[in-house]
């Protein structure tokens, strides 16, 4: 049964998406209440339902503020679901395949000197971070703070990549998958060691993705993209081939 908060939250939300920019303020509760000829309890309900859906911001003492879109609700959608059933990271994956090819073809065909700087810089990253990583291996020392940093340089050349396509909305949905692309990065490296791979073969597997945008290759860049991913599927199978899921 539809409340009356809830038809007021979606009325909000026609006003908010049709006619509200970001860091804009709704009009007072008194304002709301006497358009929609409902309570100011009715609205603070329907206030709050927007705020749980992360389009409104609270705080005491002012007016809702409209929140910039952050995709944090499809994050902890992906995260749940991650957790809950944990080979829904091969629906991740299967998504990944299709939105980063896309991707690195968009790169290839539009990334500006600033985009390339920053695939440059996180593959530097990625690539001194191995280097420091099998340091630490050979000396018998902790490595566990150079695998982060490899983890969060890997995290970004991705984030650089889908900023790179010109398209926001690719860069939009990379973003709100970065905490499950984390846990994903951390099962695939697993998967790697088992399978014998090092993270000289990431690195590589990046460079030729870099290689194709920087060049303007479009198709190659695609099917750079997509290798790394299949190869990351593997990983991750084989992760979840030793734990016995």
């Amino acid at each position: 049964m539809t409340t009356a908060a809830s038809s007021v939250a979606d009325a909000l939300v026609e006003m908010i998406l049709g006619h509200l920019s970001p860091g804009a303020s709704l009009p007072s509760e008194a304002e709301l209440a006497n358009q929609f000829a409902v309570s100011r309890l009715t609205i603070r309900e329907a206030v709050k339902m927007l705020e749980g859906r992360g389009l409104l911001e609270l705080a005491r003492g002012r007016r809702a503020v409209v929140r910039e879109p952050d995709g944090s609700a499809f994050n902890d959608f992906v995260v749940s679901l991650i957790h809950n059933d944990p080979k829904g990271l091969f629906d991740l994956v299967e998504l990944r395949i299709s939105l980063e090819t896309m991707s690195a073809r968009l790169a290839a065909k539009r990334a500006s000197r600033a985009g390339l700087q920053a695939l440059e810089s996180a593959m530097q990253g990625m690539r001194e971070s191995a280097v420091d990583y099998n340091a630490a291996i050979a000396a018998g020392t902790d490595a566990e703070p150079a695998d982060r940093r490899f983890h969060d340089f890997d995290l970004q050349f991705h984030e650089a990549l889908a900023t790179a396509s010109g398209n926001r909305v690719v860069a939009f949905l990379f973003e709100a998958m970065s905490a499950s692309l984390r846990e994903s990065f951390s099962m695939s490296r697993r998967g790697q060691t088992m399978r014998g791979s090092t993270r000289e073969d990431t690195v590589i597997a990046h460079q030729a993705v870099l290689d194709a945008v920087r060049a303007g290759k479009e198709r190659a860049a695609g099917e750079a993209m997509r290798q790394h991913l299949t190869d990351t599927e593997r990983d991750i199978r084989a992760h979840f081939s030793n734990t016995g899921n």
